[in-house]
């Protein structure tokens, strides 16, 4: 569960990935089919990466899953270039299981819309190195600011 977070700025990432449209608001399946799309070409194609999951959620229902590469990658890869550029940022830490997530939104959200901040997309979740312990794992929630 997200136990506190901060008001940042100047927050800045270059990813490689698929991006499409989350169908009936299917955040987990979407995020999900669109990461095994994007870690099979890098396993295949032998990319070098920095091995951390990014999620970008946009208007209109887009998502992109993604990852940091350490070199470019070939032309001819199916892999989408994404920057992602947030001026000014809530960070968040959600510790536990991937499914708990959503909670950890939720709460956050009401907090949120009880001090008056507006945020907005894009909207993002980082995923740490995987831990066999859930309960450890780590995902950071980054919400744009306006």
């Amino acid at each position: 569960m997200a136990a506190s977070y901060s008001i940042r700025e100047n927050f800045q990432i270059e990813l490689y990935g698929i991006s499409g449209i989350a169908e009936n608001r299917n955040w987990a399946k979407t995020g999900i089919s669109l990461m095994d799309k994007m870690w099979k070409e890098v396993k295949t194609r032998q990319l070098p990466n920095k091995g951390i999951n990014v999620w970008v959620y946009e208007p209109g229902d887009k998502m992109f899953a993604g990852v940091e590469l350490t070199a470019e990658p070939p032309g001819d890869t199916v892999l989408e270039r994404k920057v992602v550029m947030l001026p000014k940022y809530i960070w968040a830490l959600h510790v536990g299981p991937y499914d708990r997530i959503p909670d950890s939104f939720k709460l956050l959200s009401e907090e949120f819309d009880r001090l008056g901040i507006k945020r907005g997309l894009p909207y993002l979740e980082i995923y740490g190195h995987w831990n066999e312990d859930v309960s450890k794992l780590e995902t950071e929630l980054l919400w744009s600011l306006f």
